[in-house]
């Protein structure tokens, strides 16, 4: 077994790398489903490289017959939080500008010269996660939550890990105030700590080290896909989902 115990801002090409998960050959994967097809996300909302994936994800919903079931795995959460300074700023732009130039997602100047310059602002992927669980709940709407978190993060440069915010999206995406307020609480704490457990636990299972992790099971197999080439290929990817 191979283990790699990084930072939870250390990302390499096609993945952020989540601290202290051990990647085995010999993992075994969740249960296969009994029928139809299952494609495992374990994501991170302010994960870049989920972000280059977007398009992807969004090719995969385009796929008849194909369920996506969602794990948010928490990259900054607990000790892992991060508060924007210099130092942050000059490690993520390399990357992210990787990204776009291989995925041609977009990074907006309200994210890179507006969010990464306020020293003010942390970086938590709980709220947001708790988020995506509230939408998907009060509406079967959390893959819609997850990107317009990301383009409210990535383009415009909004503090996606406040509360506030989060409601904001939420009506901007037609959803009922009073009733997301009401499944974000509920979701929220205890609720959200143990979905990440889960997707932490998932993530280990099937050998991935960070995010995005795609998992994809079909009439009775099961394999991680390895969506490097995939990037910025979109169509490529979807023909492969339905081959």
């Amino acid at each position: 077994m191979v283990e790699k115990r990084l930072g939870s801002d250390n990302c390499d090409d096609a993945s952020c790398l989540l601290p202290g998960v051990a990647a085995s050959a010999d993992a075994v994967v969740a249960p296969t489903a009994a029928s139809g097809s299952l494609l495992h996300y374990i994501y991170d909302p302010l994960c870049g490289w989920c972000y280059g994936a977007a398009p992807l994800l969004k090719a995969a919903r385009e796929v008849d017959g194909l369920v996506i079931v969602m794990h948010g795995g928490g990259m900054m959460t607990g000790s892992n939080r991060r508060q924007v300074s210099a130092q942050l700023r000059n490690y993520v732009m390399p990357h992210d500008h990787r990204i776009a130039a291989m995925t041609g997602q977009v990074f907006g100047d309200g994210y890179f010269n507006g969010l990464l310059l306020d020293t003010t602002a942390i970086f938590d992927s709980e709220p947001p996660i708790t988020a995506v669980l509230a939408a998907e709940a009060l509406a079967g709407r959390g893959l819609d939550m997850l990107a317009r978190i990301q383009t409210a993060h990535y383009v415009q440069g909004l503090r996606v890990s406040d509360v506030a915010v989060l409601h904001s999206l939420a009506l901007e995406m037609g959803l009922d105030a009073a009733a997301f307020d009401s499944e974000f609480a509920a979701l929220g704490g205890a609720a959200t700590a143990a979905h990440i457990a889960d997707s932490r636990a998932l993530l280990s299972q099937v050998g991935g080290q960070g995010f995005p992790t795609f998992v994809l099971q079909r009439g009775g197999k099961t394999e991680m896909l390895d969506i490097g080439h995939f990037l910025g290929q979109a169509a490529a990817w979807k023909a492969a989902l339905t081959s």
